[in-house]
């Protein structure tokens, strides 16, 4: 695969040195765009921003929980769990979905690690992990329902491919609009996190193969209030500083 390259910057920056100009290259990219992922799997992390754990404290806490929440912020080893295949992650402009049997729903906006079947970071794109809180906040054994199902994951609207780091002061932002109103935002910077990307990498690598390379989700530090849900026809956007805004609207 293309992407599944430790040296994919250079070999782009070679194919980008022999190409010519080409016309409408906007209009082409608007109306071609698609999920940038191929035959990778999608894993993602949880618990790695303070906000998290005490939303997740939060919602767990009538199911007698919200310990194991606390315990996996302190620990040394993360939460990482297995979001979803290719067939299931929807593109900028596509629709999520939220699903029937939930009544608590919130967009999770994340950076996203594009790494290669060596374990590198590659490159980085703009990641939503829907989830259902009213499913995983009745018990935390019913994680995989409420992350993984038809629509649950959105990627894009690109791939920022470089040869360094993301600066730490890089900002998140949340903007979710409901009939034409703003009904919630938030924002916040990489530098909250508590774990490096590269220990995040290390832990899904652990006991794992990925011969085509793999997307991980670094987990949310902007988790909306306890009266805030998801509507069908809400628009959600999410952006990162220096990558691009990932829009989807809520099928």
């Amino acid at each position: 695969m293309f992407i599944n390259d430790d040296n994919v910057f250079q070999k782009i920056e070679k194919l980008i040195s022999q190409l010519s100009a080409i016309k409408n290259a906007s209009r082409f990219i608007e109306e071609e765009i698609l999920a940038p992922v191929g035959s990778q799997e999608l894993w993602a992390c949880g618990v790695t921003y303070l906000r998290s754990k005490q939303g997740r404290q939060e919602e767990s806490k009538d199911a007698g929980g919200g310990d194991f929440y606390a315990r996996v912020y302190e620990a040394e080893r993360p939460e990482v769990f297995f979001k979803s295949t290719p067939h299931r992650i929807v593109g900028h402009g596509g629709k999520v979905k939220i699903r029937k049997d939930s009544t608590w729903d919130v967009p999770e906006p994340e950076l996203t690690l594009v790494v290669t079947s060596s374990g590198k970071i590659i490159g980085y794109t703009v990641g939503n992990d829907m989830s259902s809180r009213s499913i995983e906040g009745e018990n935390p054994l019913y994680l995989p329902q409420a992350k993984t199902y038809d629509g649950c994951a959105s990627l894009g609207p690109c791939i920022y491919v470089t040869e360094h780091s993301l600066d730490k002061d890089t900002k998140i932002f949340l903007e979710i609009n409901r009939k034409n109103v703003k009904v919630f935002e938030g924002s916040i910077a990489i530098n909250q996190m508590k774990r490096t990307l590269e220990e995040l990498v290390s832990f899904v690598y652990r006991e794992c193969s990925f011969p085509n390379g793999c997307m991980i989700m670094t987990g949310t530090g902007i988790v909306p209030g306890n009266d805030f849900t998801l509507h069908s026809n809400d628009e959600i956007k999410i952006s990162i500083d220096n990558i691009g805004t990932l829009i989807n609207v809520v099928k």
